[in-house]
């Protein structure tokens, strides 16, 4: 078998390409490690500055609500870089050693890696599945409040709907394989129904 392993540049390349589109797809890479620490560290805490944070600003008093909305974030910000990456890039992220910022939700990987998703023998989408709900399965198990599985599997299909309608948007010419791999990924394990 062909070796998938993307060189490092080439994942650095397409990780500045993709964060140009803004927001919620911006997965920094390398850098400075002053300032992150490893997300395992906030899902073990279950992302409780985060959730206060969202209290803080929508002046909520329930913290299922603001649990939800904080994962829901969380969730954008892995399905947007990893789902542009592989449609604009062939390039399946490798999430391993992610970072989140000390001060917000940020995200980091301190040393940029992936493969082509064309090599894979099981292909792309049950890699982003893999890599996505392996870390949002970590954090739920983390959370510090009890909310229903399915409501956090249904803000991961909608962060993972959201993030194809804004690739979309921005890059209207990726129809076809975008609409393809979103399709098949929403109908994959937690993400069907």
């Amino acid at each position: 078998m062909q070796d998938a392993r993307a060189p490092a540049a080439s994942v650095t390349a397409a990780l500045h390409d993709v964060a140009g589109l803004g927001g919620f797809f911006d997965l920094r890479a390398g850098g400075p490690d002053d300032g992150w620490h490893p997300v395992a560290r906030s899902y073990a805490t279950g992302f409780t500055d985060l959730a206060a944070a969202v209290a803080r600003l929508h002046r909520t008093t329930e913290p299922r609500v603001d649990v939800s909305i904080a994962q829901l974030g969380h969730a954008a910000r892995l399905w947007s870089p990893v789902l542009a990456c592989a449609v604009l890039h062939g390039i399946v992220l490798d999430l391993e050693g992610l970072q989140r910022a000390d001060d917000g939700p940020a995200l980091r990987l301190p040393r940029p890696a992936g493969r082509y998703a064309d090599r894979l023998d099981a292909g792309p989408a049950r890699a982003l599945y893999e890599q996505v709900t392996g870390h949002l399965s970590a954090l739920a198990d983390g959370l510090r409040v009890k909310v229903a599985p399915r409501l956090l599997d249904g803000n991961s299909a909608s962060a993972l709907a959201g993030a194809a309608h804004a690739l979309l948007a921005l890059r209207p010419a990726v129809r076809g394989p975008l609409t393809a791999l979103t399709t098949e990924l929403l109908g994959t394990g937690r993400l069907a129904g």
